[in-house]
């Protein structure tokens, strides 16, 4: 069952407080109830952007769009650990 998320922030920094969100106008954030996966809804006409302090903005099309978070595995500990920032 999809939550309605009170921000529109993607992914935070762990070590650098920097952080990937969503602004403009009929954008949603929405926690499905999955582990590390959100679903972003940009409505039809609205105007999207994605932002971080350190890239280039990067305006998005309307639709729906799965934020999944990358996992790595380490060969070495045999163990897998989300990806950070």
């Amino acid at each position: 069952m999809k939550k309605l998320l009170p921000h529109t922030i993607l992914a935070e920094g762990e070590h650098t407080g920097h952080r990937h969100e969503v602004l403009g106008n009929g954008v949603a954030l929405y926690d499905d109830g999955q582990e590390g996966t959100l679903l972003l809804e940009v409505l039809a006409g609205a105007q999207a952007t994605v932002v971080h302090e350190e890239h280039h903005s990067q305006p998005i099309a309307p639709g729906w769009y799965d934020r999944l978070l990358v996992q790595e595995y380490d060969h070495f500990l045999e163990e897998s650990r989300q990806v950070v920032d």
